[in-house]
């Protein structure tokens, strides 16, 4: 039978996230997953919420579970722009907008920026919830050339930068490496992206999540004016909330308000309040050193359980914060092929090839470590290091 719908030529294009189908089968018990970007419920601040949500409902219950305005809550924005008044940075509240979770700011900044072929520059590799996002609005993608500090400024070439509509960059502990912007390359970035007219769309979802609890000045209060900074109440309160916020100049700003009231007319009232109630009085300067140390206390973890167990041939990172380790095998190793073994001793993890906009390099892979108790992370560490001596036993095997 002749289905009677048909999909547009961009809805035939979507495909499903990577991570969401692994997180599929990372449901069953027995599965220790390293698959999952989710902070650790551990972190919740479970009686926190339980007072903001009786003191909403107490005190502003018609207003809470009211329409609001597009822009968000006004006493939620005065808060966000206040914390990113420091290194420089004036932001005022006109420049915040109020989104359903980051991903959404992602998604309004492609509706916004967009055209079919647009040049949108992308770290190597990058955050594959933006390449899905992007992608939508095809563009096409050109990938920075990036190290283990990140993007390598000198190599931004004139030929590279021309036409770009923006350049989408993770400065602290980036999803998928964990790697963090030194100083002198931000700073060297934004006076090459302003030299040459890029804007840059700053993602910062795990700043707060130093271990050390050392933080670097943001790019947005390096370059006020021609930057966008996106944030996140997921990492450092509840993700379930689906709070985020784009920071943008007051012309972009009206765009994305535009294109939000075609989305969804306004992120919910209940949960903007509740979160401000939450943090308003300074309760997240006291509740992230806790996340900071959990989260040290597992990175540390997997790093002796990889020099353990890992063979000498496979090569990972130390991140000194954030939620993830980024491991690169042997040359002509699979990522992917190595998952699906991998599960079948119940251990998940997250190839790495999806996170790449172009050229992906398929010997590598990402762990996240911040929801998996201790114990559990070297028994699975054990295992993919297990499976690991065989298949690079099986390759040298292969060669000779």
């Amino acid at each position: 039978m002749t289905s009677p719908f048909q999909f547009s030529r961009r809805a035939q294009a979507l495909t499903s996230s990577a991570i969401r189908e692994i997180l599929k089968v990372t449901e069953r018990p027995e599965v220790i997953s390293f698959a999952g970007g989710l902070p650790s419920p551990d972190t919740f601040p479970i009686a926190r919420m339980q007072y903001a949500c009786d003191k909403v409902l107490r005190e502003a219950p018609q207003a809470a579970l009211q329409y609001g305005p597009t822009e968000g809550y006004l006493p939620l924005r005065e808060w966000v722009a206040a914390r990113l008044s420091r290194d420089g940075a004036s932001i005022r509240p006109s420049q915040v907008l109020i989104t359903t979770g980051s991903q959404q700011g992602l998604d309004l900044l492609g509706k916004v920026f967009i055209d079919e072929g647009s040049k949108v520059l992308v770290e190597t590799p990058s955050y594959l919830g933006a390449l899905q996002a992007f992608s939508l609005f095809q563009p096409a993608f050109a990938a920075m050339q990036s190290d283990d500090d990140g993007v390598v400024v000198d190599a931004l070439d004139d030929a590279q930068l021309a036409g770009a509509r923006f350049m989408y960059v993770l400065p602290n502990f980036q999803n998928p490496t964990g790697r963090r912007l030194p100083l002198h390359r931000r700073q060297a970035l934004v006076a090459r992206a302003a030299e040459a007219g890029v804007p840059i769309v700053e993602d910062d979802p795990y700043g707060e999540l130093c271990y050390s609890g050392d933080t670097l000045p943001s790019l947005l209060s390096m370059h006020p004016q021609g930057g966008i900074y996106m944030g996140s109440f997921s990492k450092v309160l509840a993700p379930g909330l689906r709070l985020g916020f784009v920071v943008a100049p007051e012309a972009v700003h009206a765009k994305l308000v535009q294109a939000k009231q075609a989305a969804d007319l306004h992120t919910p009232s209940f949960s903007q309040r509740i979160v401000y109630e939450a943090v308003q009085d300074g309760f997240l300067d006291a509740h992230i050193p806790g996340i900071r140390s959990l989260y040290a206390s597992r990175c540390q973890q997997m790093l002796d359980a990889l020099g353990k167990y890992f063979p000498s041939q496979v090569r990972w990172n130390r991140p000194a914060g954030g939620m993830f380790i980024w491991v690169e095998l042997p040359a002509g190793m699979d990522g992917g092929a190595l998952l699906a073994k991998a599960i079948e001793r119940n251990v998940a993890f997250v190839p790495g090839a999806p996170f790449f906009a172009v050229a992906p390099q398929r010997n590598t892979l990402r762990l996240s470590f911040v929801t998996v108790p201790e114990a559990r992370i070297e028994t699975g560490v054990r295992v993919l290091g297990e499976l690991l001596q065989a298949e690079i036993a099986a390759h040298r095997g292969a060669a000779a």
